[in-house]
């Protein structure tokens, strides 16, 4: 069974900082990509940031504040969040996209976290 597990929100003051982490775990062959999104309430679920063979995509609102980056050794995705402001107030997800070890044809496929709440207070 494939898990993909997100640590690392909270509350903090605008301009602060976060980081989080996702951390993917089971009987797992390969990932590709690994990434973020997150769904404020009303609001569909947006991109954040992406990470695939060292090639990363932001967001334009994030672009310069946040930073994604990856252990492959520890399947783990982080995403560092600087200069915080009130609009980045959201439940942030985890998302990879990786093939599970022992199925049959062989196959990748999308997992998602269950979420990491991140509130910024203005």
């Amino acid at each position: 069974q494939v898990q993909l597990v997100e640590s690392g929100g909270g509350l903090v003051q605008a301009g602060g900082s976060l980081r989080l982490s996702c951390a993917a775990s089971g009987n797992i062959a390969s990932i590709s990509l690994m990434g973020w999104y997150r769904q404020a309430p009303g609001k569909q679920r947006e991109l954040v940031a992406t990470i695939v063979s060292g090639r990363t995509n932001y967001a334009d609102s994030v672009k310069g504040r946040f930073t994604i980056s990856r252990d492959n050794a520890k399947n783990t995705v982080y995403l560092q969040m600087n200069s915080l402001k009130p609009e980045d107030t959201s439940r942030y997800f985890c998302t990879a996209n990786l093939r599970p070890a022992g199925v049959v044809p062989p196959a990748f496929d999308d997992y998602w976290g269950q979420g990491t709440q991140v509130t910024v207070s203005s």
